[in-house]
């Protein structure tokens, strides 16, 4: 299958500037494409990955996959998608960046072999041309009436953009022309709010190498979840690629809480399964929701590619010591991934009645109450009832020598930190 076929079927396209065009060129021959980010941050997170699922498919079709990373365009700033001017990093700032972001993509993409992923910085050209070069040779090619036109800044102009921001435009499209006639690059992939820079890129690389310059854009549809939210949010925030952000149990567990109407959506664009076995998982959705036999394998096949074997298995083991109460299998570490979110509480390591030690941390409200959901059975510590009222809690309680899990009823999980 042609790699634009695949894509199609994926629903991973929604603009190309000349599709029978690209789809002839990848049929003839591979090609060198890039996708680019800007370093605003430590770490991508999953909306991120969006433009870069493709790149990879391309990778993985026999194509040769440029990774650009901004070290340039991140100084400046990309309007894309914003309503007011970013805040301005310092050069040191964006490098840290620089360094985060590349080894992320080093674990996500192939790099060995004749279409191993080739990594640049647009900081490396782009420092090296003057005020004087940059007006000239390429400033001369943009017109401002084309420049205001774009989406990206026709939708500022009424709250504001400064020149810095306005010029952004023209730096990535200096981006495509340097890789097109230094890295053989006749591709760039992009989000569809990248449709107004890499659109202007292609005019450029055509203004100096000819109209007949083969190069080509392609952009990815907008990812929105099935009750119009954007994708990639949970309710502490964006889910990060850095396990530091985003553990890859909370990461796992994203997936895993997919709804039904988009989790089919999100086997075509972000795993890499055949058709064939999606259609059979889509086939369950319908069948037996109640398995979620789809969103497991989302979550499996999307933790792996992320955060790799070991840490895939590690999310398997918490979620299902949280649903079996199983906690004295986990470690320490575990515990602290999977009861990251839950009500937390600190105590020391000094022996106390489990009565006034309920109490004096605030998961019981009163002795009362307290004495009645111990000898009712509702008091589970480490995943072992606790029945008794005068039940001493010691720190060789603590698992790991750290923490206590004390659950109340069937759901309500808190965390102890023992000290």
């Amino acid at each position: 299958m042609n790699i634009i076929d695949e894509l199609e079927w994926r629903d991973a396209i929604n603009q190309q500037t000349d599709a029978e065009g690209l789809r002839e060129l990848t049929n003839q021959k591979s090609i060198s494409l890039y996708c680019g980010v800007d370093p605003t941050g430590d770490s991508m997170h999953i909306g991120h990955l969006i433009p870069f699922m493709v790149l990879k498919r391309f990778q993985l079709a026999g194509h040769r996959p440029v990774i650009l990373i901004g070290g340039a365009t991140g100084t400046i700033g990309d309007p894309s998608g914003r309503q007011s001017e970013r805040s301005l990093q310092t050069l040191e700032e964006v490098q840290a960046n620089v360094d985060a972001l590349t080894n992320q993509m080093k674990k996500l993409f192939i790099t060995e072999g004749d279409n191993q992923i080739r990594m640049v910085n647009n900081y490396d050209w782009t420092h090296k041309i003057n005020v004087i070069e940059f007006l000239r040779d390429y400033g001369k090619n943009f017109s401002l009436n084309s420049m205001l036109a774009k989406d990206v800044v026709a939708s500022r102009l009424e709250s504001g953009i400064s020149f810095t921001e306005f010029s952004y435009q023209i730096l990535q499209s200096l981006d495509f022309l340097h890789l097109y006639q230094n890295e053989d690059v006749q591709l760039q992939i992009g989000g569809s709010d990248q449709w107004g820079n890499i659109t202007s890129g292609l005019d450029l690389i055509r203004k100096k190498e000819g109209a007949e310059a083969k190069a080509f854009g392609l952009t990815i549809p907008l990812m929105l979840k099935a009750d119009g939210t954007k994708f990639g949010k949970s309710a502490g925030g964006s889910i990060w690629l850095d396990p530091k952000k985003t553990t890859p149990f909370e990461f796992y567990q994203f997936w895993a809480n997919t709804d039904d109407r988009d989790v089919v959506k999100y086997l075509k664009y972000f795993t890499f399964l055949s058709k064939e076995e999606i259609d059979e998982l889509a086939e369950k959705v319908q069948t037996e929701p109640h398995k979620r036999a789809a969103q497991k394998k989302l979550a499996e096949e999307m933790t792996r590619f992320v955060h790799g074997e070991e840490m895939l298995e590690q999310a398997l083991r918490i979620t299902a010591a949280l649903f079996s109460g199983d906690i004295k299998s986990l470690t320490a570490d575990e515990i602290e991934q999977g009861f990251k979110e839950m009500p937390t509480f600190e105590a020391t390591n000094e022996s106390k009645n489990i009565v006034d030690w309920l109490v004096d941390l605030g998961i019981e409200p009163s002795k009362r109450q307290a004495r009645e959901d111990i000898t009712k059975g509702a008091i589970s510590m480490n995943g072992e009832r606790v029945t008794d009222v005068n039940f001493e809690v010691t720190a060789s309680e603590a698992i790991g020598g750290r923490f206590i899990i004390i659950r109340k009823g069937k759901k309500n999980y808190s965390l102890v930190k023992m000290s």
